[in-house]
């Protein structure tokens, strides 16, 4: 069986507080194959960004972060690379997009000056070479006129275009793995449509492997392959798209199910949510924790933490009692 791409294997990332050291990712364990889109989705504050800035060790590891398990890419240990190996890394082999684009551009520099700066450090290209690369690559991401949005400034430019820039500077390098963390959070409808059919297509031209993070379940199932939920730093559920949406196991993702808005003409009908609120770093329960906010919880789920487990063929679960749960429901709409 070939290698996988990305290999994640019980990966922990530390803080340092006031309060005490608070683990915000806690032994996640997932894979990326060559060419695939997987994405990562739960609530805000579940651990999906400090996940992705993980992989590619963005922290501050003298004075903030400190990392355990394993990051393999291509088989090669990430955490086990000095900084300049790592520099090499990334942009090059593993990029990034982030949620906001204006503040991940640089005010003060042209378009053009920051998309050429990733080509020449990488590609080693004369300012020329590294000019007209760029103009290429705004008109592969679809920006009008890209020999003059290249002299222009960030602000100058649309939410949209400005995320496009970013895209565009992620891929200057024909990156093995994207990284892309909630792209199209703050754009309307329309962009986002534009972005998510950028990227798919970009993925199928460029064999380019996509970890897609985002709370948008509606998103997941339009670009995804293979989906990994996350719950207050844990894999609570990893299944392939079809199997999520049909069949989900897990308590918090059958909660985040519910939660989409349907669109049935019923007006009457309330919006389902999940309750409560995700617990403190600093305050995680020592038993299942998500028990605090399911249903169904027991005496047991909040005395022992699950592990997580194979239901079926790659279906995996972290709940003492999916199966129970789940032909309860079935007998239920039977």
């Amino acid at each position: 069986m070939e290698q996988p791409l990305l290999e994640i294997n019980n990966l922990k990332t530390h803080f340092k507080t006031e309060r005490g050291r608070v683990t915000a990712v806690d032994g996640i364990s997932f894979s990326v194959e060559k060419g695939e889109i997987l994405g990562v989705v739960g609530e805000s504050g579940c651990g999906k960004s400090v996940t992705a800035q993980s992989i590619l060790r963005l922290f501050d590891e003298k004075y903030t972060a400190s990392y355990e398990g394993e990051i393999k890419l291509q088989g090669e240990n990430l955490l086990q690379l000095s900084k300049a190996e790592m520099e090499k890394i990334r942009g090059n082999e593993v990029s990034m997009i982030f949620q906001d684009p204006l503040s991940s551009l640089n005010p003060v520099f042209t378009i053009g000056y920051q998309l050429m700066e990733t080509i020449r450090i990488h590609q080693n290209r004369t300012k020329k070479q590294a000019r007209q690369m760029a103009i290429d690559l705004l008109r592969m991401t679809g920006i009008p006129s890209p020999e003059k949005r290249v002299s222009e400034y960030p602000h100058q430019l649309s939410g949209g275009m400005r995320q496009r820039v970013m895209i565009a500077m992620a891929l200057a390098c024909k990156p093995k793995l994207l990284i892309a963390d909630e792209p199209t959070t703050a754009l309307d409808v329309t962009i986002q449509a534009q972005i998510l059919d950028l990227m798919l297509e970009l993925n199928e031209e460029l064999g380019m492997a996509v970890v897609f993070i985002t709370h948008d379940l509606g998103v997941v199932a339009e670009v995804c392959t293979r989906v990994v939920v996350m719950y207050l730093g844990q894999v609570v559920e990893e299944a392939n798209v079809e199997e999520l949406f049909t069949t989900p196991l897990h308590p918090y993702t059958k909660g985040l199910m519910k939660a989409i808005p349907q669109m049935d003409g019923d007006r009457s009908q309330k919006l389902n949510v999940i309750g409560g609120t995700v617990p403190a770093l600093n305050a995680i329960p020592s038993g299942c924790r998500f028990a605090s906010r399911c249903e169904f919880a027991n005496d047991l789920c909040k005395e022992k933490a699950p592990d997580l487990q194979v239901h079926e063929g790659n279906h995996k679960v972290r709940c003492w009692h999916y199966a129970e749960i789940s032909n309860k429901e079935a007998a239920r709409h039977a």
